[in-house]
């Protein structure tokens, strides 16, 4: 069988690079109300790793109202007859604990594909992917800068602009500056310089919709396209996904960009990284893009690579829910009351 774990503090863990890391509670909080997620996805055969088998299998049971696959929790790891693991991403910290829970070592990474993979997560990779993917329609512009000096003197080029952490959760990692730092963004600034070597800097861009697009990687040269992801974010931070067939979220998206731009976008992601990732990553990714207005506000233009997320993302949670039997859209919320976390599906 395949062990199958729900870990969403991996953006934090892939930042820290430390075998002993500890989230922060919100973080541990999502994997314990949530831990039952992968079983949208996990085969019959398969389990999923949770904190508690009886409230993650009442969760399931009232989200889906179907069967689920077997819910085990950690003291049980190392009596599985595994075959593989496949968490919601990889990183030292997740690797390092599987490790003391009495897992097998031949069925985790090598040393070398754990440093590829936060290497590949970098966020300079999706620089270079949305500067292969401009054409005609499309923005986006970032530079990695390595010293306070250089980011003071782009942003004499760009009255407002963002700054992020080369590794970050959404929202988390994220700077706004207008015109000039304040001291606390400042001492952000020269904190996170000095522990990841450097920052992104990107201008700011006249936002309208946030959405992805999501993928798999056979980690031999294939990267196929799983469908889009149309999201909602508050100050960065997620907050729900749109769901709905294809046809429809494509019509969405076509309101304010030619449907040719985003197959032939597609089409350059699923050659691009499927080179990148060639022999590097095998599992479920997915691009962040966004649709922004044009400088003399007439018309769109689209941003084809904001963020790639090297891991499941909560758009390859929503392409496994079923779309609304009514046909209209709906939204897959994360909720947080009562002092824990839930999944909610209610009509757009």
């Amino acid at each position: 069988m395949l062990l199958h774990i729900f870990n969403p503090e991996h953006d934090l863990a892939l930042a820290a690079n430390l075998a002993n890391f500890t989230a922060p509670h919100a973080g541990r909080q999502l994997r314990k109300d949530l831990g039952f997620l992968p079983a949208l996805w996990a085969g019959s055969d398969d389990c999923v790793l949770v904190e508690d088998v009886p409230f993650a299998e009442k969760s399931f049971q009232r989200l889906m109202h179907r069967p689920f696959c077997r819910f085990v929790e950690k003291q049980e790891i190392g009596r599985l007859p595994l075959k593989g693991i496949v968490p919601w991403g990889w990183d030292l910290a997740l690797h390092a604990w599987l490790g003391r829970m009495g897992v097998d070592a031949a069925l985790l990474p090598s040393e070398r594909t754990m440093t590829e993979i936060r290497e590949l997560s970098h966020r300079r990779y999706a620089m270079l992917l949305s500067r292969h993917l401009q054409q005609s329609g499309t923005t986006g512009e970032a530079f990695f800068l390595e010293t306070p000096d250089m980011v003071v003197r782009q942003l004499e080029q760009w009255p407002r602009m963002v700054i992020k952490a080369p590794w970050s959760s959404s929202g988390r990692g994220v700077r706004f500056v207008d015109r000039s730092f304040s001291p606390q963004q400042r001492g952000w600034l020269d904190h996170v310089i000095r522990q990841q070597g450097g920052v992104m800097a990107e201008p700011y861009y006249a936002k309208v919709k946030d959405f992805g697009m999501e993928f798999l990687s056979d980690g031999k040269g294939c990267v196929t396209y799983c469908g889009l992801s149309l999201f909602h974010t508050s100050n960065g931070a997620y907050t729900g996904n749109v769901l709905a067939d294809e046809s429809r979220k494509l019509e969405i998206i076509t309101r304010y960009i030619a449907v040719d731009l985003i197959e032939n976008v597609k089409s350059m992601i699923c050659h691009s990284l499927g080179l990148l990732l060639c022999h590097r990553y095998q599992g479920p990714l997915g691009v962040d893009m966004m649709i922004v207005t044009r400088d003399d506000q007439h018309g769109f233009l689209l941003h084809p690579c904001v963020e790639i997320n090297l891991r499941r993302t909560m758009g390859h949670v929503a392409l496994s829910l079923p779309p609304s039997p009514s046909g209209f859209p709906h939204v897959m919320s994360i909720v947080y009351n009562e002092n824990s976390y839930k999944i909610k599906i209610r009509k757009l």
